[in-house]
């Protein structure tokens, strides 16, 4: 997928060309965002929010991703090694097959996310709330 292919419906401060690797978007809404496959490895997320948004396949090793809005986002088979998820909304997230190893989910919000098939080898989820958890 080329950075032309990447949806982002709505902010305006960023574009598909602000897709990429160790980029800073913390607090955009990236709401509903198409980032099918997105290289984010490395991005400032804080606080950024992404509910609805397809992150299949995407690569965030690494990212920022500290008090985010995550609910109902698919990260299929994602890539979030040692990425910083605490105090993060995952709410009815798809994460299956997602790779979680060393992952920070200290104090995320986890409710019914589906984390089927995921690795969470030497994840922290200190305080997490993993209630429902497929």
């Amino acid at each position: 997928m080329t950075d032309e292919e990447f949806l982002v419906p709505n902010d305006d401060a960023v574009s598909a060309d602000d897709i990429h690797r160790g980029t800073d978007l913390s607090g955009a809404d990236l709401s509903k965002a198409l980032l099918v496959e997105a290289d984010l490895a490395h991005a400032d997320l804080t606080g950024a929010v992404l509910s609805g948004a397809a992150l299949r396949g995407a690569d965030l090793t690494g990212a920022d991703l500290s008090d985010a809005t995550l609910n109902a986002a698919v990260l299929r088979d994602a890539t979030l090694r040692d990425a910083d998820l605490s105090n993060a909304s995952l709410t009815r997230a798809k994460l299956i097959g997602a790779d979680l190893t060393d992952a920070d989910l200290t104090g995320a919000r986890c409710a019914a996310a589906d984390v089927t098939d995921a690795d969470l080898a030497g994840a922290n989820v200190s305080d997490a709330i993993l209630l429902h958890v497929q």
